[in-house]
C-alpha cells in the first residue's frame, strides 16, 4: 500500500556506513509507549519481532497461543465446517489472556503483544457466512469487553506469495492446508482494516526488503524510527 511522502519513514540502506555499524545506542522505545502490540497476517512475522523487542527491553511478552485451538486444524482442512467454533474459540482464549494479564500487571510494566482482539472481527467476516457473523457478533456484544487500547501498534505487511513462502518454511503441520487465495483475501482484509484504524498511534512497515530476525541492521532501524516516531501514524519501508 503506497503512502503519501511526508508519511514515509526514512530508512537508512543496509549498505550505508551508518547501517554497517551494527547495534546503534537509541533510547528505549517502551519508555514512550508502553504497551506496544505487532500485528499482521499469518506468517508476517508478528511473534518474532514481538519476541526480538521483549528480549531486547526487558518486555512481558502476550502471545496468541493457535496450537491451543482445537479447531484450528480441522478449520484448515474444513473451513466452511470448522470456522465458526475455531472463532469463537480464539474469542474466548484472547478475552482470558487479556483479562489474566491484566490482573497481574503491575500497572509499571512493559508489554508487547502479537494480537489486537479487534482483529478477531476481521477474520469474522472472512470466514463466517451471514447467519454465523450475526452469532459471533451477538456474542461479541454481550461479553462487554472493555480492553486497554495499545500505546502503539506495528502493522506488518507481505503479499500474499511472500506469506505463503514463509509459511511454507516454517513447516508447521496443520497450516499445509492454507491456500494462497485465502492468504491473499487475508491480506487484502489487513489493508483495510488498518487503512482506517485509528484507535492508537500506527507505523506500518512493509517487509517485502525488511528481515529483523535474519538482519539485525533492519531491527535497529525500526526500533529508531518507533523512538522517533511523530504524529499518529508512519510508514517504514527498505528499498531493496
Amino acid at each position: 500500500m503506497q503512502k503519501p511522502a511526508s508519511l514515509r519513514a526514512r530508512a537508512q540502506r543496509r549498505d550505508s556506513p551508518a547501517a554497517k555499524t551494527g547495534a546503534r545506542n537509541v533510547a528505549n522505545p517502551f519508555e514512550r509507549f508502553r504497551h506496544i502490540v505487532v500485528e499482521g497476517p499469518i506468517g508476517v512475522g508478528k511473534t518474532s519481532l514481538a519476541s526480538a523487542l521483549a528480549s531486547r527491553f526487558g518486555a512481558r511478552l502476550q502471545l496468541e497461543a493457535p496450537q491451543d485451538n482445537p479447531f484450528l486444524s480441522r478449520f484448515y482442512r474444513d473451513g466452511e465446517r470448522w470456522a465458526l467454533a475455531t472463532q469463537l474459540h480464539f474469542l474466548f482464549q484472547r478475552i482470558d489472556q487479556l483479562n489474566h494479564d491484566e490482573r497481574k500487571s503491575t500497572g509499571h510494566d512493559f508489554v508487547v503483544g502479537d494480537f489486537l482482539i479487534e482483529k478477531d472481527h476481521l477474520f469474522a467476516q472472512l470466514t463466517l457466512d451471514d447467519d454465523e457473523l450475526a452469532l459471533y457478533e451477538r456474542i461479541v456484544a454481550a461479553q462487554s469487553l472493555s480492553i486497554p487500547k495499545p500505546d502503539l501498534v506495528i502493522y506488518l505487511q507481505a503479499n500474499a506469495q511472500h506469506l505463503l513462502d514463509r509459511v511454507s518454511r516454517r513447516g508447521i503441520s496443520m497450516e499445509k492446508g492454507i491456500s494462497a487465495d485465502y492468504l491473499s483475501a487475508l491480506s487484502d482484509r489487513y489493508t483495510r482494516f488498518f487503512h482506517h484504524y485509528d484507535s492508537s498511534p500506527l507505523i506500518i512497515v512493509n517487509t517485502d526488503h525488511w528481515n529483523p530476525v535474519d538482519r539485525s541492521d533492519d531491527f535497529e532501524l525500526l526500533i529508531e524510527q518507533m523512538v522517533g516516531m511523530r504524529g499518529r501514524r508512519a510508514f517504514f519501508s527498505l528499498a531493496d
